[in-house]
């Protein structure tokens, strides 16, 4: 598990809003989505994954080894696993030994565990088979992956991030939860293909005739949801960069026959990518597990060090430019964006989904600064721009914490343009951009909230930020500015937001003014009698005349 910055059990929130009021959770969403008794005691050290796919059959076999450390003393030493239908585990072994005692909930498997001593270690291992849930469409509704190529070859993997891990391998399937010491993943395959996982692959050999062992080792922490084979006829194309903390490997694994697109395209553009976003957010956060690009049977994923890449070598969203502005087609959308979540997501992870808005939003604004960083400011502010049209609304940025409740799909969008917002407000490019590096290097590998998140920034922007957080992340209202003009005298207000928003606004009426209107009217005069006023479309606020 990452580092908790504070250590606590995530309870439901008690005070519903309009939305939450919606939906009704029951005992096992809390369950799914909470550090409970049943998980809060103990705390994972290292996942040992070995999977066996089997192509013909849609299923698979394997076990998975957890390595754990006692954390705190309980009166009840129940264990949940998180595995889900219809996979069945045959057989749990605690430190060597068979073990009976445990029953099956839904999901879940809840172990009756022996008395353990606070601050040792212990090895539990469960072994496991049957046909996973299917990915209906990866990776927006996850599961595992069977496909084929364009010349009939076996092709598969998981997308399984909003789904969860336990979708195909048993673990603690919290978003909180992440191995202190990382993850192996062993890949038996027919030997015609070739398995892919996270980090390093440590070793290969011949398991039998017609069948091969690959294993992938990540040391640093990772998402139990970014855990994550590939299997298929690839090949490997090898290469690094020079970073800012030395040589980083960057290999690309494609489908053979696309070696050549893979040459043109991704390198040039991973380069880009990650000399941009170093530039931004600081070093690459998973030197020691490397880079690599490995094309995906579906769009793509942010999977760390293994990142899936499907994007058909175009650039774009899969060749559309999701801005309307011209400038997301000068660039390859999947690359940028899945790369930016190492940073946003994996390095630095929420601890409960419901304030994903934190690796979604950065990683949707590093689109913006990538723009900027080739092609200048205005291009970005044309991009921001043009995301900003397609922001919905519908419920607000943060889920409800401990039932596995994410936000709105504003999350991109909508917290793209806050963290820009956030930028105009600083008004000074160098500090909004050392701001970003201290946030990655403050948050290295670990686990944290919306509020220490909030706070953190409004400590290093000397800005008083918290009405801008409510305002866009707890609320769905778009702040509106009233105002009146007449012969030069401009009264002005904010209308349909939270109390106490306040956020200073750029307008322009025949030169550029700065005003910070609140609730209540205010007053200024204008030079030269202007007829209308405009803000800066850099800023989230409609214009509304009186």
């Amino acid at each position: 598990m990452k580092y908790l910055i504070h250590t606590f059990l995530i309870v439901i929130v008690c005070s519903f809003s309009s939305y939450s009021q919606k939906n009704l959770f029951t005992k096992e969403d809390t369950l799914k989505g909470s550090n409970t008794v049943f998980r809060s005691w103990w705390d994972v050290l290292h996942y040992q994954i070995s999977v066996n796919p089997d192509f013909l059959n849609k299923s698979i076999s394997g076990s998975c080894t957890i390595r754990y450390k006692v954390i705190s003393d309980t009166l009840d030493y129940k264990m949940q696993i998180d595995l889900q239908d219809p996979l069945i585990i045959d057989s749990f072994l605690v430190n060597g030994l068979r073990f009976y005692d445990f029953i099956k909930k839904k999901d879940r498997w809840v172990l009756n565990m022996p008395s353990q001593v606070k601050g040792n270690e212990y090895l539990l291992i469960a072994y496991y088979h049957g046909k996973p849930k299917v990915a209906k469409n990866a990776p927006w509704d996850g599961g595992f992956v069977w496909k084929k190529d364009s010349l009939g070859n076996p092709w598969m993997s998981v997308a399984c991030q909003g789904v969860g891990a336990s979708v195909w391998f048993p673990c603690k399937d919290l978003q909180s939860e992440e191995p202190d010491s990382g993850a192996t993943l062993t890949l038996l395959v027919p030997d015609t293909l070739i398995g892919i996982g996270n980090g390093k692959l440590i070793d290969q050999h011949v398991v039998e005739k017609g069948q091969r062992s690959y294993t992938w080792n990540v040391m640093n922490t990772i998402n139990s949801y970014d855990i994550i084979p590939y299997i298929g006829k690839y090949t490997c194309i090898h290469d690094s960069i020079k970073g800012e903390k030395g040589v980083l490997i960057t290999d690309y694994w494609v489908l053979d026959y696309h070696i050549a697109k893979a040459q043109s395209h991704l390198k040039t553009n991973v380069i880009n990518t990650l000399k941009c976003l170093e530039h931004w957010f600081g070093s690459y956060p998973f030197y020691d597990d490397t880079y690599k690009i490995v094309e995906a049977p579906y769009l793509g994923m942010e999977h760390q060090s293994n990142i899936a890449y499907g994007n058909l070598y175009l650039n774009g969203y899969a060749g559309i430019d999701l801005s309307n502005s011209g400038w997301g087609l000068k660039w390859d959308f999947i690359v940028v964006h899945e790369t930016a979540h190492e940073w946003f997501g994996n390095s630095v992870t929420a601890m409960d989904v419901a304030d994903n808005w934190i690796h979604e939003g950065f990683a949707s604004y590093a689109e913006v600064l990538f723009t900027e960083y080739f092609f200048g400011k205005e291009a970005a502010d044309d991009y921001s721009e043009g995301i900003g049209k397609k922001i919905e609304n519908d419920i607000p940025l943060i889920g409800i914490y401990g039932v596995k409740k994410e936000g709105s799909g504003d999350i991109y969008n909508k917290g793209s343009r806050l963290i820009h917002m956030i930028r105009q407000l600083v008004n000074d490019d160098e500090k909004f951009r050392t701001i970003l590096r201290d946030l990655s290097s403050h948050f290295y590998h670990k686990i944290i909230t919306t509020k220490e998140f909030e706070d953190y920034l409004i400590k290093k922007s000397g800005k008083s930020l918290k009405p801008l957080f409510d305002q866009y992340l707890r609320s769905t209202k778009i702040p509106i500015l009233e105002y009146k003009l007449l012969e030069g005298k401009l009264d002005f207000r904010y209308a349909n937001c939270v109390e106490g928003f306040n956020m200073p606004l750029k307008i322009t009426a025949n030169k550029e003014y700065t005003i910070q209107p609140t609730m209540q009217w205010q007053s200024v005069f204008l030079e030269g009698q202007p007829k209308a006023i405009s803000i800066d479309r850099n800023m989230y606020i409609e214009l509304k005349t009186k």
